[in-house]
């Protein structure tokens, strides 16, 4: 081997090795970075929160008929139609009971029938000027429909038969005051009024179970199906009184009757079939509810330490009972 070979060999060997070295770097500079973009990519990924759609489901719109039993083949006919539950409804919805279902009757028929009354209510499913209260009873005179709230939210409602044109039940802000499971009425001894629970102490008007006929037909008292008046009896509550009993401490559950009931037109849920939004609550009528709710409000009878204050003396005196 010349000179001029051997003094190649170094200089070959020194861009060899230099490129060996670069290329070292250049690998450990990427190992380096990987972990890193990874990491970032990971924690990108994880910041990506998947929202779940929420599917809206339109309201349901019902519909109504009439439905007249003409005949007793028709009457028939209509008992083997329906099950004994969606008989309950239309009854319900008719401000009857199964006895009331004769020849001759025109009956309100929903075009979707469900099991439960509760998707028929003319009362609003939530009424935020009642929020505020736990527990509320609004007797809509006008339907003949009551609705129980709590905060605003109804849970339940029902037919009535509120007093008739002669004995009208009073409309305004009452309170429930005492029940018994059982009471004879002041108008007639043979008449046992089950579930009873007074709204107006020395009038004796309340809610009691009674048989529906259609129209207002009591003697001031306000009429239910057994299944309401049984849940309103456990449900709301009595006013609480002085040891010695002569005095009121506090309010009971508010009782809100309100709205007219016109003798001369066809019944309201007849009116339906016409105009399928044609129960539901009036501007006026609840304005007449913001006029009751403004009572309850200014009442200290109603508010939850009312006993509390009166016991550290900030409270003069008890009212009487009325």
């Amino acid at each position: 081997m010349n000179m001029k070979a051997l003094l190649k060999i170094p200089k070959v060997l020194s861009v060899l090795i230099l490129s060996i070295a670069l290329s070292s770097i250049s690998c450990e500079d990427k190992k380096s970075q990987d972990p890193v973009n990874t990491s970032e990519k990971s924690e990108q990924q994880d910041s990506i929160v998947e929202i779940p759609v929420q599917k809206v489901e339109p309201p349901i719109v019902i519909h109504y008929k009439i439905d007249s039993l003409n005949t007793s083949v028709e009457l028939d006919s209509f008992k083997d139609r329906y099950s004994e539950a969606q008989q309950k409804v239309i009854y319900a919805l008719n401000r009857i009971d199964s006895r009331r279902v004769r020849v001759g009757k025109n009956l309100v028929i929903p075009d979707t029938l469900f099991d439960d009354i509760f998707n028929y209510a003319p009362f609003p499913e939530n009424l935020k000027l009642l929020s505020d209260i736990p527990k509320t009873v609004l007797i809509s005179q006008r339907v003949q429909g009551i609705a129980l709230y709590e905060n605003g939210k109804l849970i339940k409602w029902g037919p009535v038969s509120s007093g008739k044109r002669s004995t009208p039940t009073p409309n305004g802000l009452h309170y429930g005051n005492y029940k018994a499971r059982e009471k004879v009425s002041t108008v007639d001894e043979g008449w046992i009024l089950p579930f009873y629970f007074n709204f107006m102490n020395f009038e004796g008007v309340g809610v009691h179970e009674y048989e529906l006929p259609g129209y207002p037909a009591s003697h001031a008292c306000v009429r239910l199906n057994l299944t309401e008046a049984k849940y309103l009896y456990d449900w709301a509550q009595q006013w609480e009184l002085t040891s010695n009993g002569k005095y009121l401490h506090k309010n009971g559950t508010p009782f809100m009757v309100y709205g007219e009931y016109d003798y001369d037109a066809p019944a309201p849920w007849l009116q339906l079939a016409a105009n399928n939004k044609s129960n539901e609550i009036l501007e006026s009528e609840l304005r007449t509810l913001e006029n009751y709710k403004a009572a309850y409000n200014d009442d200290e009878k109603n508010k939850r330490d009312f006993r509390e204050k009166e016991e550290n003396g900030l409270i003069a005196m008890n009212s009487k009972i009325k």
